[in-house]
């Protein structure tokens, strides 16, 4: 089992200055393992506008019927009309964020004004009037401010404003990881590096990966103007350098940590909900250009004489304003950014003496068939001890990134506007492997294209309709060039016709290989989403409910996981005298493209109901099933039992779990002395894991008998080079296992926090949250194994190496998805905040317990510490091979 404790201390400074002036934020963090916080600050849902609600009444307290509040933003001159109902309650949702000045008026009383009303993205906000007796000519302003505490919702969120977003200094200003600065957000330390060459990173997702309130980094779903923008690989957006441009195209954005409310869908984890700039009434421009260089950089321990050179420019510029004065507006962002990064690389080779079969342990006749390959190895240039030697090398990456962002938005009337947006951000790198036998690189590609219509048929009622389309690509590594001559002779392939393949030779730097040896995987990932979404008032409910569908095409290509094939050898003196241990290939012509389709249809209703001035029930039932994935053309694999000799060919792929996944949400705010100051919530719900394509993509594309690769694990001396390939077999192809009847999966989320405003705007928050997540998925390399003889106390397999038999010895190894995994999570957050003439000051602590069988959802190694391949006969305990191993006659024994 997997157990982390984490400890919290985060202190933040930020001055709320006018645009030009700069912001500032410092942060300290300690954490001992994994670390959650999730601290209720304002609630959110997940419109990309904002609510304002409240009451009208008069001095003694009783509701004023019909009257009239009008909602005025400062930026666009954009005018909303809305009227109590006859509990004096009103309701104004999906306002875009911004400043508002609000009037409150009725016959016979004065009318009371609100100005600089800040409503930011999703906020559910409470503005209260309370109307003296007097002339509707007469004006009050209400000076008293939005309450510090949340009085609307038991949602755990917080926002992250534009000011914030752009003028923080930022490593490469990707606004995504501010959302690591809000409690209950953790970036993943393990998550798999970006290496030139190497398809690790792109077939886990190019974004950087977060756990948010204790979930799994592809339980978050990511949006932009209301739009679902995860990629491929369920993650985040991001470029082949991890991050994500645009930081001076987002207006802000919220992160929704715990019990989100019953509009959210496609998520069981956090959701950061972020809206792009608009245009005002005024024309807006700015232009920047960030410099980044080697020149004082110190020397690494392993430079030469001089630092390797290095330079990053980042620059853009963005112009928004009015096309029609009141009616239609502009925004539109560039974004560049052009680097060459040079690094010292160090390479262990053979060292002279080995290259000439002289080893510490002895002399070695080296086989023939080896000599043409010890070419291929550079001669070492920084020294030699033993058998080895290092070769160092500069090595120079250069990479190119681009974004456009672009908005236009149309007021049509005043009770009809229309907004559309669009993106397109496209980033290449290039560099040499770390033999510096092949130049490779990788790609990825991101587009999105929005409209959204809404439309006010009265003063409680209003519809927002939303169609989007978001696609992402990814191909790494991108086709290599040679360095070395001799990485396109063909003489040493492995394969017919085939440049020399990887070699991996234990305490030498792997060989890649030439040209085409790497595993390029190549995925283009598009997804069109239609949304409707219906806002009604009607005396204390605020309902809202909705639609959704979304239809995913996943087309995903594999080269080969060894294209060229691939050869290990157990050591130096091994590889000299051709003695393989195992030798794995794809078989030409047998990797054909896998195209994967599926739909996800969502429906839900929500109540937030407020049973009096001071207390809101938030009532919420979603409803979403996702279809299981087909294949354009049939092309899908599975083996029914572990033991089957022949998979099933063909749809379907598997029983559907999520065809009754109704998910209720409840939730509650109460404010016990009704002064608007203190704030007590609580809230529960189920969030489902649905399905979706991200589980399947490397389980589909890899398998037998449509894509064929298989692996030899005795070969006998001599075997290298040719005599691998064939000595491929049937049974020893590789084959898929996708649980054939599975379970729900699904998520229950709790929480409960006060929230009280002290003297001097400060505000102090207690709270307590947990999750349960339930039949998560479980990934494992390869399911075909050889069973421990005995399971308890501790697991005992067959010595010496090779004995025993395999589950099913008719097929080579099972890469296998099953829902059998479960997780918890309890979390202790205080928290204290101040805002106080534009400085704002927060502190938080939290004490937090996560334990999850296996965090993997994506591939068996999701992260660098990842088990290698978890048990489906042990699901509850996947990692007690993780302990101690020792050999007692006839057996391996290992405990955690």
């Amino acid at each position: 089992m997997k157990a982390t404790t984490a400890f919290q201390n985060i202190v933040r400074i930020t001055k709320l200055a006018p645009a030009s002036a700069a912001g500032y934020w410092l942060r300290s963090t300690l954490g001992i393992g994994v670390l959650f916080l999730c601290l209720a600050i304002c609630s959110f849902a997940q419109m990309t506008g904002g609510t304002i609600s409240g009451t009208v009444t008069d001095s003694s307290q009783a509701a004023i019927p019909s009257a009239t509040i009008t909602i005025l933003n400062k930026e666009t001159g954009d005018t909303r009309t809305v009227s109590a109902n006859a509990k004096g309650f009103y309701s104004a949702p999906s306002m875009q964020p911004g400043h508002y000045d609000l009037t409150a008026s009725s016959t016979g009383f004065m009318t009371a004004t609100r100005k600089d009303f800040l409503v930011n993205v999703g906020q559910e906000l409470i503005a209260d009037f309370q109307l003296q007796v007097g002339s509707v000519t007469e004006s009050v302003q209400v000076t008293e401010q939005a309450p510090g505490v949340s009085l609307e919702s038991s949602t755990l969120s917080s926002v992250v404003g534009g000011q914030t977003v752009r003028d923080l200094p930022l490593n490469g200003r990707d606004w995504t990881m501010l959302a690591a600065l809000e409690p209950g957000v953790h970036t993943i330390e393990a998550q798999t590096g970006i290496t030139v060459g190497s398809n690790g990173r792109g077939n886990r997702g190019w974004g950087t990966e977060m756990t948010v309130g204790g979930s799994r980094p592809q339980q978050n779903n990511y949006r932009l103007d209301g739009v679902s923008i995860n990629d491929y690989s369920g993650g985040g957006p991001g470029s082949v350098l991890g991050s994500v441009l645009g930081t001076d195209a987002i207006q802000e954005f919220s992160v929704v940590t715990g019990n989100a409310s019953a509009d959210y869908g496609k998520t069981s984890g956090g959701v950061i909900n972020a809206v792009t700039r608009a245009g005002g009434n005024k024309f807006h421009g700015s232009g920047y250009e960030f410099v980044r260089n080697s020149a004082l950089d110190a020397r690494n321990y392993f430079d030469g004489s001089e630092t390797p050179p290095f330079e990053r420019n980042q620059f853009g510029a963005t112009i928004g304003g009015p096309i029609h004065k009141d009616g239609t507006f502009f925004f539109f962002n560039y974004e560049g950014l052009r680097q060459d990064l040079s690094t010292t690389t160090l390479t262990t080779v053979p060292s002279t003496a080995a290259r000439n079969g002289q080893l510490t342990t002895g002399k070695v006749t080296i086989d023939p068939k080896v000599v043409p390959f010890l070419n291929l190895f550079p001669t070492a240039n920084a020294g030699e001890s033993g058998d080895t030697g290092v070769f160092s090398f500069v090595s120079n990456g250069n990479t190119s990134l681009n974004l456009f962002t672009g908005r236009l938005d149309h007021k049509i009337s005043d009770a009809n506007n229309l907004h559309g947006t669009f993106m397109v951000d496209n980033s290449e790198t290039a560099g040499p492997d770390g033999t510096d036998f092949v130049v490779t690189g990788q790609l990825s590609q991101s587009r999105l294209a929005s409209i959204e219509d809404s439309h006010i048929f009265s003063p409680n009622l209003m519809n927002i309709a939303r169609i989007g389309y978001s696609r992402s690509v990814s191909e790494a590594p991108i086709k290599a060039s040679p360095v070395n001559p001799l990485a396109t002779d063909t003489s040493l392939g492995f394969l017919p016709d085939r440049s020399v393949g990887t070699i991996a030779i234990t305490g030498l730097t792997t060989l890649i290989g030439g040209i085409g040896a790497q595993p390029e995987t190549d995925y283009h990932y598009s997804s069109a989403q239609f949304y409707d979404d219906v806002f009604y008032t009607h005396s204390a409910h605020s309902v809202k409910a909705g639609v959704s569908v979304e239809h995913d095409l996943s087309n995903e290509l594999v080269v080969g996981n060894d294209p060229n094939g691939r050869y290990n050898f157990g050591s130096l003196s091994a590889f000299l005298r051709n003695l393989p241990q195992t030798f794995n290939a794809t078989i030409p012509g047998a990797a054909p493209p896998i195209y994967l389709r599926q739909s996800i249809v969502g429906a839900y209703v929500r109540d937030d109901y407020r049973v009096r001035q001071d207390l809101t029930l938030n009532l919420g039932m979603r409803y979403e099933m996702a279809t299981v994935p087909t294949e354009k053309y049939n092309r899908l694999s599975n083996l029914q039992t572990l033991t089957a000799s022949s998979p099933q060919v063909g749809s379907p792929y598997f029983n559907n779990p999520s065809l009754r996944d109704f998910s209720p949400r409840l939730g509650f705010s109460w404010d016990p002395f009704g002064r608007g100051t203190t704030a007590i919530h609580g809230g529960f719900g189920i969030y489902d894991t649905l399905p979706l394509l991200y589980q399947f993509g490397l389980l589909a594309v890899n398998e037998a008998p449509f894509f064929q690769s298989g692996s030899v694990t005795t070969l006998a001396k001599g075997a290298f080079p040719a005599g691998g390939f064939s000595a491929l077999q049937p049974n020893s192809l590789a084959y898929a296992y996708v649980q054939p009847d599975p379970k729900r999966s699904y998520v229950e989320q709790w929480n409960f926090n006060i929230q009280h405003q002290l003297p001097s705007a400060i505000t102090l928050t207690l709270g307590y949250t947990g999750q349960h997540g339930l039949h998560q998925p479980l990934r494992t390399t390869d399911a075909n194994i050889v069973l421990p003889v005995q399971s308890s106390p501790a697991f005992l397999w067959p010595t010496p190496r090779g004995s025993g038999t395999r589950i099913n010895p008719n097929v080579g190894a099972i890469n296998a998805l099953a829902w059998e995994s479960a997780n918890t999570y309890h979390g202790m957050n205080v928290g204290v905040t101040r805002d106080h003439n534009g400085l704002r000051v927060g502190a938080a602590y939290t004490w937090s317990k996560s334990i999850d069988n296996s965090s993997s959802s994506l591939t068996v190694t999701n992260f660098n510490n990842s088990i290698l391949g978890s048990f489906l006969f042990a699901s509850e305990s996947p990692i007690v091979p993780a302990g101690l191993c020792t050999t007692i006659p006839s057996a391996l024994v290992c405990s955690s």
